[in-house]
């Protein structure tokens, strides 16, 4: 099977997620089976890491898991077992012992849960016994860290075999365990895991885990069952009448029912980014590190809810935001462990204002209105932003004198270009940056269909950008004008960002023949099979490959990295620019969508990641270009449905 490294992901609808590896060895110290998100606290734990299993048979001892530890050392080599695996309807793994017993591992996370089923069965009957051994390699730590062996980690349960519960630390969320196996206490510690994307990531990468004890269960009678849980937050219980069987039975139906629900894998695979959040209904920006963001947000619930017909989630989503606005602006990120959101971003607002135009515009195609109220909180959200923007907010954010925005001050990373490391802001942008100016007329002019006064500054916004942002020497737009703040002053690197002139918003801001100089430039310089390169390869700070510790990945993380996202906004503008003929339909599934939907069983399987280098490499398999940071990200899917939408749409006209 190739590349055993590719990951799986479950979602529990919380914030909280299983994920791991086809081989079964974690190569992140994301990677677990129990991560439990409390929202109160604005913090996921990770309760149970992995497992070690392994099963007695007539031919021996054989290991169904896999683990890697320092040095470099792979120990037990379960993975070579494996037959077979998939991801439908959850991850399944089929394994074959050399005597020819067959055993079938599958993993599973409950919908609204905080809880992980695990379940192991003979895919034939066998006369003899088969023996099934299962240890928990368990933490109890928040996710970004790393757990090393101590002695305050409590091995001590309390309950009986149909639920036994640990409580490991004071303040953590405790795990509960229903299995219809034998428990046996054994406590043990497991030294130094190595992680070997942590390594790469030029981070920590060695872990310890505590194991409490062995459940055993006789595989010939009944397949092995175990629902772990978190004790704090989404737990999982049964009622008295229902033995551990019956419980994964329902679970297993229910689950089952709700996959089969979507119309496409790609539609499952977006439901995992919608969330509830405590009292607020959301979108992780990415699994597994990322939690959700403003920005990330509203770019992602155009593909994730509106390409999809989630509108009522995306109703809610927006219901929830509206109701943040401070000083004309939302929050950019809601940082892990504080209760108090940050606000950081000049354009986390106005992705906003062009989700709600598109929700409402889904609502009104899908022959549905949104109730009298729900418009008025979100106009008035509209005007909030506009208004705090007009008279000037945070971070030297306001309208200057020629009806564009201004943006920045020294030390400050404002636009999705946000790379920073320590007091070094890589991209800072200050001044007026092309897609601000894009988004900001496209708000203006949103909210100009329901409030007149804003159609003069509109009108002298999108003259003023006509008129300033025009490189000809370069047949494309400025990055920045007004460079940090000073009148007349340009930054000409060669980005992406010019495109959300043209494409991915609903107005294109260029006459015809601009706009095509402009994607031919974009087209030339930086397009690349699974998306843009954020700075043409001819600039000297141009960054090929994403690798290193820190501060070398954050150099290259917006210096020429490719990121799928921005794929949407160009196929737009492609096809504003050449015309929406069935031929050239035809042609943009081919060159913009297929090779997306390619990479969707290269990294996070169903997935698209979050960036991948600027230029190939060569593999075994041949050149490519590797995906890097955040396996499974919501705006990189996003755009791909919004995509897959936006042409099926055409395609019905």
């Amino acid at each position: 099977m190739k590349n055993m490294n590719r990951e799986w992901l479950e979602t529990d609808g919380l914030g909280g997620f299983a994920s791991g590896t086809i081989s079964g060895r974690r190569t992140r110290r994301y990677h677990a089976l129990l991560l439990s998100a409390v929202a109160a606290e604005n913090a996921r734990y990770v309760l149970v890491n992995g497992v070690e299993v392994q099963v007695q048979s007539a031919a021996g001892t054989s290991a169904l898991s896999s683990q890697r530890f320092l040095p470099n050392v792979i120990h037990p080599h379960g993975d070579r077992l494996i037959q077979t695996f998939q991801t439908d309807p959850w991850p399944t793994w089929d394994f074959l012992l050399e005597d020819g017993t067959r055993i079938r591992q599958e993993f599973f996370v409950p919908q609204g849960f905080s809880a992980v089923v695990l379940k192991w069965s003979l895919l034939a009957p066998v006369k003899t016994p088969v023996t099934l051994s299962l240890r928990l390699l368990m933490s109890g730590r928040t996710y970004h860290a790393l757990h090393h062996a101590n002695n305050d980690f409590r091995f001590e349960h309390h309950g009986d075999n149909r639920r036994l519960q640990w409580n490991p630390y004071p303040g953590v969320p405790g795990t509960a365990a229903m299995t219809n196996g034998t428990y046996t206490r054994d406590p043990l510690w497991y030294y130094q895991f190595y992680y070997t994307l942590e390594a790469e990531r030029g981070l920590d990468s060695a872990e310890d885990l505590a194991s409490p004890g062995v459940f055993r269960f006789e595989l010939q009678a009944a397949p092995a069952l175990c629902i772990l849980t978190a004790t704090d937050e989404g737990t999982l219980t049964a009622n008295e009448l229902e033995t551990t069987e019956r419980l994964v039975d329902r679970l297993t139906k229910e689950e089952r029912t709700r996959r089969q629900n979507f119309s496409t894998p790609l539609h499952c695979s977006a439901k995992q980014f919608l969330i509830q959040s405590g009292t607020r209904a959301t979108i992780v920006a990415g699994y597994p590190w990322f939690t959700d963001w403003g920005r990330d947000t509203f770019i992602a619930l155009r593909g994730l809810c509106l390409a999809t017909g989630q509108l009522d989630h995306a109703g809610k989503i927006l219901h929830d935001w509206s109701e943040m606005v401070s000083t004309g602006m939302l929050p950019n990120r809601f940082p892990d462990g504080k209760s108090q959101p940050e606000y950081h971003s000049v354009d986390a607002s106005l992705w906003f204002i062009i989700a709600v135009h598109d929700y409402l515009a889904a609502l009104q195609a899908s022959g549905l209105i949104a109730p009298p109220a729900e418009i008025r909180q979100l106009q008035y959200a509209v005007a909030q932003i506009l208004e705090g923007y007009s008279q000037g907010t945070r971070f030297g954010i306001r309208a200057d004198v020629d009806g564009l925005l201004s943006a920045g001050e020294a030390g400050v990373q404002l636009t999705w270009m946000d790379a920073k490391v320590d007091d070094w802001v890589v991209t800072p942008r200050i001044g007026k940056p092309v897609e601000i100016q894009a988004l900001w007329i496209n708000a203006l002019s949103i909210a100009s269909q329901f409030d007149r006064r804003w159609r003069a500054r509109f009108q002298q916004a999108r003259t003023s950008f006509q008129k300033r942002f025009w490189n000809a020497s370069q047949n494309c737009l400025y990055d920045v004008v007004d460079v940090d703040h000073q009148p007349g002053q340009m930054d000409g690197k060669i980005r992406p960002n010019q495109i959300l002139a043209i494409g991915g918003l609903p107005l294109n801001l260029l006459e015809r023949d601009r706009a095509a100089r402009v994607v031919k430039t974009v087209e030339d310089r930086l397009l690349t099979p699974v998306g843009l390169r954020t700075l043409s390869p001819d600039d000297p700070d141009y960054h090929p490959h994403y690798h290193g510790d820190v501060r070398a990945r954050d150099a290259a993380y917006h210096q020429g990295t490719v990121w799928p996202w921005l794929m949407g906004p160009f196929m737009d503008a492609w096809l504003r620019v050449n015309g929406n003929s069935s031929e050239n339909r035809n042609t943009a599934r081919t060159r913009f969508v297929q090779p997306l939907r390619e990479h969707l069983q290269e990294a996070g399987l169903g997935h698209v990641s979050e960036i991948l280098d600027a230029e190939p490499t060569d593999t075994a398999r041949g050149l490519r270009q590797l995906p890097r940071g955040c396996p499974f990200q919501a705006w990189s899917l996003g755009e791909l449905l919004r995509m897959e939408a936006s042409l099926a749409q055409h395609k019905k006209l």
